[in-house]
């Protein structure tokens, strides 16, 4: 077949005749699927609580349907569907431009892209429109091929960086002789080098049609206005004539133990196994989806007592997948290289014996409670939702879902016994060596059941009350927000209707001073989470259980949550040295006991000595993983040239083995002295947002914090730039590293406070915070195709005198200098021109419209208010700076990049293994 390039595919919009209208399918508990005529499933989720919504976008092709010679093809679409159409020619700034949160993924089994926006008429519009124009309109260009190839390839090239991400491939590879599940779905690199663009566009127009999706509006929308837009954008698409035949390769029973063995350059070794298991609609998926978490989880899963209590490993994994067709249950621990044949006797021995020591109805019931948290969680955040849509739509039916979860709840002991015995059998695994058998034993796993009987008649459960609709403005967030004296703590209070009643609260307490925690950084690091390793009253299982069964989160950080933009995400474990931060979900009738747990978190941690050596080891085994990986050479020695301080100085900023020495000589008596010198609650701030009572949570949080005073002064510690610090450029050679990083940085002397603030933000904004739409990125990544991931980032501090602008980027390594040249052209001339009118304009609405989204999340707001109370702020700082943003004028841009940013003050550091 013949194909034109660039490939557009447009499509004229038909008179729909009144038979061609949505037809309703099914409702389950809130979500509803309609068929259009042209064989497009939709499915609509409508929740108001949050001012948001999302749409979903899937996809039913990922590499489990591709051919030969087409490994990667899916993923590598994913990518050139961000390219454009003749409507929307640039996709990546278009989202931005309407402040969305936007992603695309690929895995086995299907494709996915989806967008987070403010919940407008427009908003709606725009998603759907966009979604329903690039499933069959997009470019698929041949020149857009020749620079995206090359951006996959160095996507390819970062996972290759991983030891453990390849011995995982390598054992689905070996397991799999048949099936595709057995290839990666980033595909193989001559593949994703060699593809022809004709094979391409024929991928594109033979999957990516209307009956080959699932439609997905989720959040704030009105219902009958969702339905019209999507028959008006999608059901106009005619239906193919062509005919999508089910893949029908079926993986045959295993014969034997299969081995494989990676060597590669490295320090910490890994043992893993993986067992064939059935379909996720088979009804064995649910107990063994249970023995993940009864495996793995502290401090008495069968594993973690078994290889990370004993001290042979330093972790341990185990999950059930989660696929369309016969899967893997897989098992993994992170081991010293001499303890590799030990570890790896040990986790096939307790697996494959469990029947010894029967799991208990005791222990099957308490994995049950915390799944069936998680399931009610999932209802109260319509992005989350429709993300498990998605992928239940990708295994046969989005109501499995549902019928997952339920039948996880009526999951028996018997059944998970059964389950591990089936299936944990010698010959269904695949480790790491040869070892002939005497005879040949294959065990058949059961096929898929027919879904239309699996889905028949099924109504799912009652549907969770709606909450209210919010708006998040920083006016309403101000007048809505009650600030309140408990004893030394400020507390910030915003009660709102949530559906699934549900609240978040964030408290941080700060402790000591730059004297008194000075050379305890690293005992300071282990404090939060040491804290929850148990108490006085409850162990670590014991608190674990209790928590499950109220279904309630306490962690050591910020906050429970993610995000969605390419290249985003973090987190933290309680706060740096100085600062102590808990964050805790519960619901409105749970959140009494939650501050009653939180409080003896607080004020009866047991200090555990076994959890302390287990958190030491594994954090010793992190810091020994790095000493090979580019990304953390590259950021340690960053950071050091950055902060040129001496050893005795609180901001010294350590190498990697002096990291790893700083571990071997903390003690658990210096972090209890810590505790029992510093702590208390002299000086901190909550935040409370959600589904509660105010008036009666007031002294709940007085209980817990009463008479609890710290003997050490509490001052904070500041930290100015300093303006010192040597520029060099350093090249560091990491050998059999695919992925090389590229890292460029300079701090000076700026507040968050100074003028100059907002438009050195949104002169950031625009040069390099976003990899796909950015100066940055549409140099380096979209145009050159240089770099899966590049970003540049700018932060302030609000009260010292102390800011940093960095660049980040990773790439192949014989493509190091073409990107360090491409950066420092496009640098040059931002500075030399400021960005153009348009530009900005464009810029500024985008960023706007993100911070409507960043308000949504109520983990969010709560760790916002404990912010703003430290600070002396409210909400509306936060509008005064959006409204210094939207005022901002080119010049006022360049002027401040001009005036800060210079590139004979960065400092450059590589690795990779670059050919000498």
């Amino acid at each position: 077949m013949k194909y034109l390039s660039p490939l557009v595919l447009l499509v004229s919009v038909a008179a729909l005749r009144a038979d061609d209208s949505p037809q309703k399918v099914a409702t389950v508990e809130g979500v509803t699927e309609y068929r259009l005529a042209n064989g497009a499933r939709v499915l609509l989720f409508p929740e108001a609580s949050r001012p948001t919504v999302t749409v979903n976008l899937t996809v039913l092709v990922g590499s489990r349907h591709e051919g030969y010679g087409e490994t990667g093809m899916a993923h590598l679409l994913e990518h050139m569907v961000f390219k454009g159409t003749p409507t929307f020619r640039d996709v990546p700034k278009a989202l931005r431009d309407h402040g969305a949160n936007f992603n695309g993924t690929t895995n086995v089994d299907r494709t996915n892209y989806f967008e987070t926006m403010p919940a407008t008429d427009e908003n709606l519009d725009f998603g759907i429109h966009l979604e329903a124009d690039r499933l069959v309109n997009s470019f698929v260009k041949r020149e857009d091929l020749a620079s995206e190839m090359t951006v996959v390839r160095n996507e390819f090239e970062r996972g290759e960086n991983s030891p453990q991400n390849v011995l995982m491939e390598r054992i689905h590879s070996a397991a799999y002789l048949w099936h595709n599940y057995g290839k990666s779905t980033i595909g193989n690199r001559t593949d994703i080098e060699r593809v022809p663009i004709e094979n391409l566009q024929a991928f594109y127009k033979k999957f990516y049609q209307p009956d080959n999706v699932v439609f997905i509006v989720a959040g704030k929308f009105e219902e009958a206005k969702a339905l019209e837009l999507v028959q008006k954008h999608l059901g106009s698409i005619p239906k193919p004539k062509r005919k999508l035949d089910d893949t029908y390769t079926e993986e045959p029973p295993q014969d034997g133990e299969r081995v494989v063995t990676l060597r590669r350059v490295g320090k910490v070794g890994e043992v893993g196994v993986a067992y064939h298991i059935p379909a996720s609609a088979h009804a064995d998926h649910a107990p063994l989806s249970l023995l993940g978490g009864l495996l793995t989880q502290q401090p008495n899963g069968r594993l973690y007592k078994a290889l990370v209590e004993s001290k042979m490993a330093t972790n341990v994994g185990a999950f059930a997948g989660n696929n369309h067709d016969p899967a893997l249950f897989t098992a993994s621990a992170g081991v010293e290289p001499d303890q590799l044949d030990a570890v790896r006797d040990t986790l096939l021995k307790t697996l494959e014996n469990l029947a010894d020591v029967p799991f208990t109805a005791d222990e099957v019931d308490k994995a049950k409670v915390r799944s069936k948290r998680n399931a009610e969680m999932l209802q109260s955040n319509s992005q989350q939702m429709g993300m498990a849509l998605s992928s239940a739509s990708a295994l046969g039916d989005w109501r499995l879902l549902f019928i997952q979860r339920d039948r996880i709840a009526a999951v028996t002991a018997d059944d998970v016994n059964r389950v591990a015995k089936a299936y944990f059998q010698k010959q269904n695994r695949t480790v790491g060596l040869y070892i002939p058998e005497v005879q040949a034993v294959r065990l058949a796993i059961p096929a898929a059941p027919a879904l239309d009987t699996v889905v028949k008649d099924y109504k799912g459960g009652s549907v969770a009350e709606a909450g209210e609709v919010f708006d998040p403005t920083p006016e309403n967030l101000d007048a809505r927000t009650k600030v309140v004296e408990v004893g030394g703590i400020k507390a910030g209070l915003l009660p709102k209707k949530n559906r699934g009643e549900t609240v978040s609260l964030v408290l941080t307490l700060h402790y000591g001073n730059e004297e008194s925690l000075n050379g305890q950084t690293t005992a300071a690091g282990m404090l939060a989470p040491l804290m929850m390793a148990g108490t006085k009253k409850h162990d670590r299982q014991a608190l674990r259980e209790e928590l499950d069964a109220l279904g309630i989160r306490i962690g050591a950080g910020g906050g429970f949550g993610g995000g969605g933009r390419r290249g985003g995400g973090g987190g933290g474990r309680g706060g740096a040295a100085g600062q102590l931060t808990f964050s805790v979900e519960a619901k409105r009738s749970t959140l009494p006991q939650a501050i009653k747990l939180l409080g003896e978190i607080l004020r009866e941690p047991a200090f555990p000595e076994a959890e302390f050596d287990s958190m030491k080891r594994r954090s010793l085994a992190g810091a020994q993983g790095t000493g090979t990986d580019p990304a953390a050479l590259a950021s340690n020695r960053l950071a050091r040239a950055l902060a040129p301080y001496p050893a005795t100085d609180i901001h010294y900023v350590p190498t990697v083995e002096e990291s790893a020495k700083r571990l071997e000589a903390v003690t658990l008596d210096q972090v209890k002295a810590i505790y029992e010198k510093q702590l208390g609650a002299t000086s901190g701030e909550i935040g409370i947002v959600g589904d509660f009572d105010a008036d009666a949570t007031i002294p709940l949080i007085h209980d817990i914090l009463k008479d609890w005073k710290s003997d050490v002064p509490i001052k904070r510690i500041e930290r100015a730039a300093p303006t010192d610090y040597k520029v060099f450029k350093d090249d560091i050679v990491t050998p059999d590293k695919a992925n090389a990083v590229f890292l460029a940085g300079m701090v000076f002397q700026l507040k968050e406070t100074d003028p100059d603030f907002a438009a050195l933000r949104m002169g950031n904004f625009m040069f390099g915070e976003g990899t796909l739409s950015s100066r940055l990125g549409n140099r380096i990544r979209q145009k050159e195709g240089l770099s899966y991931g590049v970003t540049s980032s700018f932060g302030a501090s609000p009260r010292d005198a102390a800011a940093s602008f960095t660049v980040n980027a990773i790439t192949n390594p014989e493509n190091i200098d073409k990107l360090e040249k491409a950066f420092v052209e496009e640098l040059t001339e931002y500075l030399a021109n400021g960005p153009t009118k348009a530009e900005l304009a464009d810029a500024q609405k985008a960023y706007l419209e993100a911070q409507k989204v960043g308000r949504t999340g109520d983990a969010a707001l709560a760790g916002q208010i404990t912010t703003n109370l430290d600070l002396g702020r409210t909400f509306a700082h936060s509008k005064d700076l959006e409204k210094k943003i939207a005022a901002l004028t080119p010049d006022d841009v360049k002027a401040a990049f001009r005036k800060y940013i210079d590139l004979k003050k960065l400092v450059i550091v590589r690795a990779g293994d670059f050919k000498k």
